[in-house]
């Protein structure tokens, strides 16, 4: 199989569903093969959403690379804040569309965009479970080009995990960013980047 940042149209379609709850209101995302996660909601993710959703956010958002969409319209139905949805691989996009309709959801749109390629928007906070697998230099390069997106005061919400490199990227990235780990449970940081 592929990585989940490519488009393999060879790959064959096994469209699914699950429900979680969050907030004590249920969402309902359909998956399918080729996409992160497909069978349920992972627990870095989950952690980033928990987390983000105690942060006194509002404005404009972006969920980067947003896969089948949970973070983004999570984010909009709890939080009630206008999204953009991005990732390069199609068929997520295409379960965006589908998962936004299902969670009934408004002011999002969605954007198919090689990082910042199609991009060129400015937001009040990105929030990525970033695609580590493509790299450490196209992750770092992902993350400075974010700087260029954000407004003033405008804050970045990443989740990665101790042992694909949490720390050696806090550090790296302390030259670009202000850098607050928010949370830390299982391996997984979650960390907010503010502008220098």
């Amino acid at each position: 199989m592929g990585h989940y940042f490519i488009n393999d149209e060879n790959l064959k379609s096994e469209i699914q569903e699950f429900k979680v709850i969050i907030n004590e209101k249920k969402f309902l995302f359909k998956t399918d093969n080729g996409v992160f996660s497909k069978g349920e909601l992972d627990f870095g993710t989950r952690l980033l959403i928990d987390t983000v959703l105690k942060e006194n956010i509002k404005g404009y958002g972006l969920d980067l690379g947003c896969g089948y969409g949970a973070i983004g319209i999570i984010l909009n139905k709890l939080k009630n804040i206008s999204m953009d949805m991005s990732d390069v691989n199609r068929r997520a996009l295409h379960l965006v569309k589908k998962n936004i309709l299902e969670n009934e959801c408004l002011n999002i749109v969605v954007i198919e965009s090689d990082g910042y390629l199609n991009i060129d928007k400015k937001y009040d906070f990105i929030v990525s479970n970033p695609p580590i697998r493509v790299g450490k230099e196209k992750l770092y390069q992902l993350i400075i080009d974010s700087k260029k997106h954000l407004n003033e005061d405008g804050k970045i919400y990443l989740v990665i995990r101790k042992e694909q490199g949490a720390k050696t990227f806090i550090r790296d990235m302390e030259k670009y960013y202000k850098i607050e780990v928010l949370e830390k449970k299982k391996g997984f940081f979650i960390i907010c980047l503010k502008s220098c």
